[in-house]
């Protein structure tokens, strides 16, 4: 491995994506601001979701295909934890502050 020299971390991670690959949310837990959009993109051949966790929360999306994205803003600050539906044990977070 040689280092890099632009200051950046080797592996990225924008603020505001979320990654959907080897049946994992990625990261697992993402700190936005509210206001933030957030987008998921699955990166998987198998189809997900991104549906919150318990009843009423604002994450409900169709089944995601390979390379599909879901795009949600948050506009309360919160804890929003979210899984798929069709792998139940793929859980994560977004953490939205003000």
């Amino acid at each position: 491995m040689s280092p890099s020299n632009t200051g950046a971390p080797a592996a990225p991670v924008a603020g505001n994506a979320v990654a959907i690959n080897n049946f994992a949310f990625s990261p697992a837990t993402l700190k936005v601001k509210v206001g933030t959009k957030v987008t998921w993109t699955n990166q998987d051949t198998d189809a997900h979701t991104v549906t919150s966790s318990g009843s009423g929360g604002p994450l409900r999306s169709a089944a995601l295909a390979t390379h599909a994205t879901y795009s949600y803003t948050f506009t309360k600050p919160g804890t929003y934890a979210y899984l798929c539906t069709i792998h139940p044990f793929m859980t994560a977070t977004v953490e939205v502050t003000r």
